[in-house]
């Protein structure tokens, strides 16, 4: 039963001889949902917006001559479903052809189907599965990472600056065998390791939302 229909004094006599008791009740019910959007808006969920000209992607491999660089194309976003550091999604996007070594010969070489196959597949992607905070600022995360068609479980190590504050810096690394993933294959007259370290700095900002829960 509708509660302006018990509460008569609440509503006044004259509402209710002016007014049809189902339109009473609809109005006070949409007065309550009103309430319970707004507190919903207010609660809400942490929104963060990835800033990439203050954020770089950087990758390096030990060689017989240095073999180190970027990418200058890419994406990446951090989401969340409550302000609960576990439920955080980190996802980033990165235009393979956009490899810059410095070196023209070098960056051939890489987009090459021994190595990122650009033409077969154009992006190199991490999407996260599971974050959970390690320390004060820092935070380990599993995701898959795939690169060449080819996806593997991996995981990065993150460490965050200004955490709480509603703007911070994310400095993260990875290390993969680029042999699990295809790259059999070496650059000739350099010596190749099979282990490759990527690093990751974004700065991050909330736009909208509750700060992030993190452990002291």
């Amino acid at each position: 039963m509708c509660p302006a229909l018990v509460e008569g004094k609440a509503v006044g006599e004259s509402y209710r001889a002016a007014m049809p008791p189902i339109v009473l009740c609809l109005l006070v019910s949409m007065l309550f949902l009103s309430v319970g959007r707004v507190q919903a808006a207010e609660v809400g969920v942490p929104a963060f917006k990835v800033t990439p000209v203050e954020s770089a992607i950087r990758f390096d491999v030990e060689a017989s001559v240095a073999i180190e660089g970027k990418f200058d194309k890419w994406d990446a976003s951090l989401t969340f479903t409550s302000p609960e550091v576990s439920t955080g999604v980190l996802d980033i996007k990165i235009q393979a052809d956009s490899v810059d070594t410095g070196n023209g010969m070098k960056n051939n070489k890489l987009k090459g189907k021994d190595f990122f196959d650009v033409k077969q597949n154009p992006y190199i992607t991490f999407h996260s599965t599971k974050i959970v905070q390690t320390g004060p600022g820092t935070f380990d995360v599993d995701g898959d990472f795939t690169i060449r068609g080819v996806s593997k479980a991996e995981k990065l190590n993150l460490k965050v600056e200004g955490a709480g504050t509603g703007s911070g810096t994310i400095d993260g690394t990875m290390a993969f065998d680029r042999k699990q993933y295809g790259m059999n294959s070496g650059i000739p007259f350099i010596k190749i390791a099979d282990r490759v370290q990527v690093s990751v700095k974004l700065k991050a900002v909330r736009v909208s939302g509750p700060p992030v829960t993190l452990k002291k």
